[in-house]
């Protein structure tokens, strides 16, 4: 599933290898970084003058009884992403809200006093509504003790509905493996392990900065497989030096641990990234077009079903954590820099932690965590539900669409018709669905629905 996210997208210069975004937790903040022409309004929910920042950041409860200019027929599905911040060592090309892990270690028991604390300052928002999925992620979760894993899941059942068969995913790093700790994860609660392999080649590894080498990962999953029985490989492709043959290897090294679900990513140069600032050569558009159609078709052959834009899943091992992103469903966010999207019977409410781990801990701990809130423009609202919807294969029922924007679905036909008459979404009245050319320039699909 939570920093900044990319840049919006922008219509006539994504080609297929672009329309990936790096990582699972993409999806939960890109709607956070829609053009600021374009941007939802943004609102301090308990200032009535919308100013922003640390004050004032919480909704105060009379915001919500201001009528607002949508009519939502019920709560969507509502998960929570709890966030870890820390790492052993940034990697180059990564631009989420991770932070090294000082001589000292990590301040864990704090960080967890704080993310209880952060907790039940949400509650009010989200009251007596179950939890169908948690998601923590990071930085590198793993690093947690399996005492603090079994204390945050005992802590968050202690004061949150969580589903008896909800799906709890722990994000892990390969060279933070170790067997009896992770038997420990599975026995506090943990059911579904997300493991950063990205690649089973110790060339690539290096180049990407990894802390762990090609044994390390092979290790990583035999430990995963004989544990866990749902977890998730994440994988890179168009690496620095790559050939097709050496993309092939990589893909045919993970299937050969039949894991249930595979997240294939092809390298992007964020912004505020070492890679960024200084470029290494990577396969030409070409080249790594050839990856994406031969990875498609391999795991096809594999009987892995490519269900969204980066997601590969044999037959019912989906993500549901992330299909309720992509729905548009509503999800809670905890920890440093975590973001939150919560829906309201008039408004939708977009909310985001303090990033800096010291200043988060310090916020949580005095009652506050969230340093920006917003209620999402209803002008806005297409485009952002849009965004997220048309990364699945399949898209989403059209009725999705007024379940969870609160908007008729008459807004958005002529745009609708628009891109199916680009040949860019199917024509079906009962489902939102692109088609093959829409799913390989998918940002020029999304960008119709951004507002005029």
């Amino acid at each position: 599933m939570n920093g900044s996210g990319p840049a919006a997208p922008r219509a006539g210069i994504i080609p297929i290898v672009r329309a990936d975004e790096p990582r699972e937790r993409r999806v939960t903040r890109a709607a956070d970084a829609i053009d600021a022409a374009t941007a939802a309004h943004v609102v301090a929910a308990a200032d009535p003058n919308g100013a922003t920042g640390a004050a004032g950041a919480r909704p105060a409860i009379a915001n919500f009884l201001v009528p607002g200019r949508i009519a939502l027929p019920g709560s969507p599905p509502l998960a929570l992403y709890v966030h870890f911040p820390w790492c052993v060592r940034k990697c180059p090309y990564c631009d989420f809200n991770s932070h090294e892990a000082g001589p000292d270690g990590i301040p864990e028991t704090r960080y967890l006093d704080a993310l209880v604390a952060d907790l039940e300052s949400a509650l009010p928002l989200v009251w007596g509504r179950a939890v169908h999925s948690v998601f923590i992620g990071g930085g590198t979760p793993s690093l947690l003790s399996a005492a603090g894993m079994d204390r945050l899941l005992g802590d968050l059942r202690a004061r949150l509905p969580i589903d008896p068969d909800a799906e709890i995913t722990m994000e892990a790093n390969p060279g933070t493996f170790e067997a009896a700790r992770f038997a420990e994860y599975r026995k506090s609660g943990v059911n579904r392990l997300s493991i950063g392999i990205q690649s089973f080649d110790a060339r690539f590894l290096a180049a990407l900065g990894r802390i762990h080498d090609d044994q390390q990962a092979r290790s990583a999953v035999e430990i995963a497989a004989r544990t866990f029985d749902n977890f998730n490989l994440d994988l890179m492709y168009a690496l620095p030096g790559q050939s097709l043959d050496d993309c092939r290897a990589d893909v045919e090294t993970a299937l050969s641990f039949a894991p249930p679900h595979l997240s294939l990513y092809h390298l992007t140069l964020e912004p505020n990234t070492y890679f960024h600032k200084y470029p290494p050569s990577l396969p030409d558009d070409d080249l790594s077009a050839d990856m994406q159609e031969w990875i498609e078709a391999r795991t096809a052959e594999a009987g892995f079903e490519h269900y969204e834009v980066s997601a590969y899943a044999r037959p019912g091992r989906r993500s549901r954590h992330n299909v309720n992103y992509w729905e548009f469903g509503d999800y809670l966010g905890i920890g440093a820099g975590a973001h939150g999207k919560l829906s309201f019977p008039e408004r939708v409410l977009r909310q985001a932690r303090f990033k800096q781990p010291q200043r988060y801990m310090d916020a949580a701990l005095a009652g506050d965590a969230v340093q920006e809130a917003r209620e999402v423009a209803a002008e806005d609202l297409p485009f952002e539900f849009m965004l997220n919807a048309l990364r699945l294969t399949n898209g989403v029922a059209a009725s999705r669409f007024t379940e969870r924007t609160g908007l008729p679905s008459t807004v958005v036909q002529r745009r609708l018709a628009e891109a199916a008459q680009r040949g860019l979404l199917q024509l079906d009245p009962t489902r939102i669905a692109p088609t093959e050319l829409g799913h390989r320039f998918l940002n020029d699909l999304q960008a119709l629905f951004l507002r005029d």
